[in-house]
């Protein structure tokens, strides 16, 4: 019998840094490869001691979890049998068509498929197992069809690395044109006239600086370039407008956005510009006919407002309000039709989809009665209808697809989420309850329990948090947390500080100089939970991904003794160093969201005060998976790869740390359903085993 491996102790070659008059030291720099840019489109170029120490990591945990496998199996089954393997969408209808994804049985990936409007015999346009047949990763990008409905633009990545490639589809034989580009951001826009399209095309360090033309029929070595960002602190992309009349560059940071607008049936144009870049506004645009309705933060509208403009003259000195702003009142979205202009909104916590007839203001709204609960509009490919789709999901509600008609104001259910396995929706409960943060804020959280499961304290409990970006995290249906609901755990999302749950206050309070509030309001959720009765400190599991992994670093570091266990997914946990290396690709434009440690003493000391990595102490730290992928162009594979290692370096405890890196994936993980499902399967298993559940 072979000996397990023990826990890597990789060689310690240190580095030093001074910046703003502080000298750090890094043992662990060398396990960032030299010349990432060549690794994310070829990982086998990655230096022989680089792999050789991610390899021993994946042996090690391999074997730290072998004890696992069968209930990783039961696990993977459970899950899958949630799945409605055979499963459509509801077909959207655009001019004689209507366009919809599907699966097989046994695919992981999407077939696109189209049908006449009124229905009858499907046409598949694109089908994903196929296109990524032998390969070890694959995702599907955009796949856009023109507006004449002869052409499919359809982008994939075959590395994890997000370098797409966009290809051509001729509907009428199913064949590849020639056109190929490469290196783009994965999706593109048709001109008026379906003989080109528009892309963006990242450069060397993976970010999206330049938008071209490219005319059907030529090579892309000669397409037109229509616009170039030379800020690396912006990201920019290439939308379009459901009449086909506006191509819309899109060029953004974290809180600060520039339009320009080309007509689409003239591609040859030079963009014009809508409202010059100001810090900290944001805007957005939809084509409302004659006019555009902006959704924007000018003026000291904190929680958006919505003012339309001329499209002859959409410069900020035409913008007139429409909907003004309301404090409290965050809006999320909008989209303009003939008739109606429909917008998103969260207020109080919860979503809600709100009509405004165009002719008189009239506004009316759609909205849920549970305790907490998930809204998504779809809208609509076409922009003369009366007709909207949307979805409503909660954690004990499958995901229902509904038409409502904002004229008549009746709603038809569409589709109902098919649970294979079965679903009894009366066998679980749905909590949103609040918990309070030191400095007095409440802090909203969802829970999701079996009827049966005991709330003394006995219950584990997996407490999910991210905050960061303004991003809400959605009280919606996963089938996958079933799977831990069934076997005794309270599943908790945590809407901490960072987010836009309250508001974009909420968001304000949890970044840059505030970010500290973010980890403390996941502690107080944590203590919270405990206190009333949901579970117990040493039953308590915390998970988080990305920037939610930042968020795991940070409170293993603040209140290790509070969780049983962490799992960190692709964690952000080497904060400091990344927003010190404007190489890469993410730096630049995530100032914002951080602060600018290069610029600015005061930001390095934010920064370095909760920076996960630089904080690991001696401390008795729990149990932590972390999990990477290699060509991650978001969270890079030396982040978690060294914060592993000077957990296992400093923490006086026993506790097992192990580093599971993806071998040929990226940010997203597995490529595919069910290979996804695997993933999770793994990261549930470790989340049993530290509950004693395994």
């Amino acid at each position: 019998m072979s000996e397990r491996p023990s826990a890597p102790r990789p060689e310690k070659k240190p580095v030093t840094d001074t910046r703003h008059g502080v000298t750090r030291t890094d043992d662990y720099a060398w396990m960032r490869t030299a010349d990432w840019q060549t690794m994310f489109k070829d990982p086998s170029t990655l230096e022989p001691a680089i792999r050789a120490h991610l390899e021993a990591e994946n042996a090690y945990q391999a074997s730290e979890m072998a004890d696992t496998e069968a209930l990783r199996k039961t696990l993977f089954s459970e899950m899958r049998g949630r799945i409605k393997e055979d499963d459509s969408s509801v077909p959207a209808p655009d001019g004689p068509y209507a366009y919809g994804t599907s699966f097989i049985a046994g695919a992981e990936h999407p077939r696109f498929f189209r049908q006449p409007r009124e229905g009858g015999e499907r046409t598949v346009l694109l089908d994903g197992d196929r296109e990524g047949k032998d390969r070890a990763y694959f995702q599907l990008g955009g796949a856009d069809h023109s507006p004449d409905h002869s052409r499919l633009l359809w982008g994939y990545d075959d590395k994890g690395s997000e370098f797409y490639t966009l290809g051509v589809r001729d509907l009428s034989n199913g064949e590849d044109l020639a056109d190929r580009v490469e290196n783009t951001g994965g999706g593109g826009e048709w001109a008026a006239d379906s003989q080109g399209f528009f892309y963006s095309r990242l450069d060397a360090n993976h970010r999206p600086s330049q938008v071209f033309y490219h005319r059907l029929g030529t090579s892309s070595t000669d397409d037109r370039l229509v616009y170039e960002e030379r800020d690396a602190g912006f990201f920019m992309g290439v939308g379009g407008s459901r009449l086909n009349d506006f191509i819309f560059i899109d060029i953004h940071d974290h809180e600060t956005s520039e339009i320009r607008l080309l007509h689409a049936d003239h591609p040859e144009s030079e963009p014009v510009l809508v409202a010059a870049r100001e810090r900290a506004i944001e805007y957005d645009l939809t084509e409302g006919g004659d006019v555009f309705y902006i959704l924007t933060n000018d003026a000291g509208a904190k929680d958006f407002k919505i003012v339309e403009a001329p499209t002859s003259a959409p410069g900020k000195e035409n913008w007139t309000d429409v909907v003004p702003h309301e404090p409290g009142r965050l809006i999320v979205s909008h989209i303009a039709f003939k008739d109606y202009l429909v917008r998103l909104e969260r207020k109080n916590g919860l979503p809600r989809i709100v009509v405004r007839a165009r002719a008189d203001g009239e506004e009316h709204a759609i909205a849920f009665d549970e305790e907490a609960y998930s809204l998504g509009l779809q809208g609509s490919m076409e922009y003369d209808t009366d007709i909207i789709r949307f979805s409503y999901s909660s954690p004990t509600t499958p995901t229902q697809v509904f038409d409502y008609d904002m004229r008549t104001r009746e709603r038809q259910l569409l589709k109902t989420q098919e649970i294979p396995s079965g679903h009894e929706p009366q066998n679980y409960v749905t909590r949103r309850i609040m918990a309070p943060a030191e400095d007095g804020e409440t802090v909203p959280v969802t829970l999701l329990y079996h009827a049966d499961t005991p709330l003394d304290g006995s219950a584990p409990c997996l407490l999910y948090g991210y905050g960061a970006y303004g991003i809400s995290v959605p009280a919606s249906f996963n089938t996958n947390a079933l799977s831990l609901v069934d076997r005794g755990f309270v599943y908790a999302v945590a809407h901490i500080r960072g987010g836009k749950d309250k508001g974009f206050a909420w968001y304000e309070q949890g970044r840059r100089e505030f970010k500290t509030n973010t980890f403390g309001d996941f502690v107080a959720v944590a203590d919270h939970l405990v206190e009333v009765g949901f579970t117990r400190h040493d039953r308590l599991i915390a998970e988080g991904g990305s920037a939610g992994g930042m968020l795991m670093g940070a409170v293993a570091n603040m209140a290790p003794e509070k969780f049983a266990g962490i799992i960190a997914a692709v964690p952000f946990v080497d904060v400091l160093n990344t927003m010190l290396d404007d190489t890469l690709p993410l730096t630049p434009p995530e100032w914002p969201e951080w602060g600018n440690p290069i610029a600015s003493q005061e930001d390095y000391e934010t920064i370095a005060g909760y920076s996960p990595y630089d904080n690991v102490d001696a401390k008795a730290y729990p149990p932590i998976l972390a999990l990477a992928g290699l060509t991650d162009p978001r969270v890079t594979y030396w982040e978690p790869a060294k914060w592993v290692a000077r957990l296992r370096e400093r923490s006086t405890s026993e506790a097992t740390f192990l580093l599971k890196t993806n071998m040929e994936a990226g940010h997203g993980g597995a490529s595919g359903r069910f290979h996804r499902l695997e993933e999770i399967a793994y990261e549930y298993a470790f989340a049993l085993k530290i509950a004693g559940k395994a």
